[in-house]
């Protein structure tokens, strides 16, 4: 018989106020991004007046025009006059864009997209989930579960969740989810009563130099939980555990291994799903059976689920929602079938992402072949990873590299590491690995090559899922990522 755990936190939650934004002129710099998408589309139903730029338009830009939302292709600033009150760009707009600068031409007040998502989150019960791997999943389990359960959250999800219609959600509820993000520094603009931090690991090592500095930026975005809030947090993960010392705020750990706090006990797999027991200092609380694979979405599942409680939602119609969570797009994501194999796509680009990733594929498809199409994102990152990324694609049979996908890197940067640098140690560890530059001709060499029971997955933040896609005869619509 399972034990019934009171909400983790009581807090005074009241009904949402009118939003501060209705009415007001916002325009979006770059707004086909899936936060920047996502913050405009619930701005839009608070009322406010959106219009915006983007460069390369998808699928969630459409559905913004569709909604009367004035889109510019070219980010020049043809959308700008004195009367906008306000201007949102993303981090990835760099100070000489020609419409960042149009906007600083009629004195207009602009703010970066964590800002402006931080001034929302203070009218809520603001749940932000941050961490270097998981975080897009578990915000989007939290808001599914929740909307499941009746509490009709808002949420920003950095991914299109189908389950839900989009990357976006405005709600009746108290409730915000966000998805924290640390690049830059976005996540010190929160305000969170709850942070849910699944991990802390060396990335964006372009912005912070040094994993020291990563704990330390960790640790000031967990100082921003107030007394009366709550921290969940992986208690399995040493420097998550380094990044909450000496903070005050209440905490909760969360994890795979028993232990005081809330925890799920691993019972058996089905095609790679996990099943388990979850306890609450260490009483039954709920049941775990999860439509995604691998031991990572258990964790992911159990700190969603912490957060649950800690919106005042009960934990076993909680756990049963989760349990019919079926992902985020690009997040092991089936495209389609190609002679007989399946298609996989994914938007992991850290070694320790491609990792699990891999290992969870195998156990839920047991192919004969696992063939990866890996993207490197960024030099940057290729360079300061690399001997990590020589090492994560042990679960793969054969690894094909395009060019590196090149973001923010300086023409320097990008002449310190090549493709053929990842090529020869992928090798060296064993992998048959080879590069082939230009996606055409990557899918026809998967059409001559792939057969049935194989399994081919394309990895990466970039453009790669043009290729898995393109076997599937489908377009693809690319997330922008950081």
């Amino acid at each position: 018989m399972t034990a019934v755990v009171e909400p983790l936190i009581n807090p005074t939650i009241k009904p949402c106020a009118m939003s501060r934004y209705a009415g007001e002129r916002i325009h979006f710099i770059g707004i086909g991004g899936c936060g920047m998408s996502g913050l405009a589309r619930m701005l839009l139903d608070s009322g406010a007046i959106i219009t915006g730029s983007e460069p390369t338009p998808n699928s969630v830009t459409l559905d913004l025009q569709k909604r009367g939302v004035k889109i510019s292709r070219d980010q020049l600033g043809q959308l700008l006059d004195s009367r906008i009150d306000l201007v949102v760009r993303t981090a990835a707009v760099a100070d000489d864009n020609p419409e960042y600068l149009a906007a600083q031409r009629y004195g207009l007040k602009v703010v970066k997209y964590a800002q402006l998502l931080g001034q929302v989150m203070r009218q809520r019960h603001g749940v932000a989930v941050a961490g270097t791997h998981g975080k897009s999943t578990t915000t989007a389990m939290i808001a599914y579960a929740l909307t499941e359960c009746g509490a009709d959250p808002s949420w920003v999800v950095g991914g299109i969740v189908n389950q839900l219609g989009g990357s976006s959600h405005s709600g009746g509820g108290p409730a915000f989810v966000v998805e924290a993000c640390e690049y830059d520094r976005s996540f010190h603009n929160l305000f969170p009563t709850v942070a849910a931090i699944t991990n802390v690991d060396a990335d964006h090592l372009d912005c912070y130099g040094t994993l020291e500095n990563i704990i330390e930026s960790f640790h000031h975005f967990l100082s921003l939980v107030p007394p009366t809030g709550l921290i969940l947090a992986n208690g399995d993960d040493a420097n998550l555990r380094r990044a909450m010392e000496g903070i005050d705020a209440p905490r909760q750990w969360v994890g795979l291994v028993p232990s005081e706090g809330l925890y799920t006990r691993l019972d058996s797999t089905e095609r790679g799903c996990c099943r388990g027991e979850v306890f609450f200092n260490h009483q039954s609380v709920a049941h775990l059976g999860l439509s995604v694979p691998g031991r990572h979405n258990l964790f992911n599942a159990t700190l969603a689920l912490a957060a649950c409680l800690a919106c005042g939602v009960a934990a076993e119609p909680a756990a049963e929602a989760l349990g019919r969570f079926c992902g985020v797009e690009r997040r092991m994501s089936r495209l389609g079938d190609y002679n007989g194999a399946v298609i996989i796509d994914d938007y992991g680009h850290h070694p320790q992402e491609i990792l699990v990733t891999l290992r969870a594929l195998r156990q839920a498809w047991q192919p004969k072949r696992l063939i990866c199409v890996f993207q490197p994102h960024q030099h940057s990152r290729t360079r300061l990873l690399l001997d990590q990324f020589a090492t994560c694609f042990v679960d793969a049979d054969e690894v094909i590299f395009p060019d590196i996908y090149a973001v923010r890197d300086s023409a320097q940067e990008r002449a310190r590491i090549g493709i053929d640098d990842v090529v020869k140690r992928v090798a060296a560890n064993g992998q048959n690995a080879r590069h082939i530059a230009e996606f055409s001709r990557i899918v026809d060499y998967l059409k001559q090559t792939v057969r049935p029971g194989d399994l081919v997955v394309t990895v990466g933040a970039g453009n790669v899922c043009q290729i898995g896609k393109d076997l599937a005869g489908e377009q693809c619509l690319a997330s922008q990522a950081v």
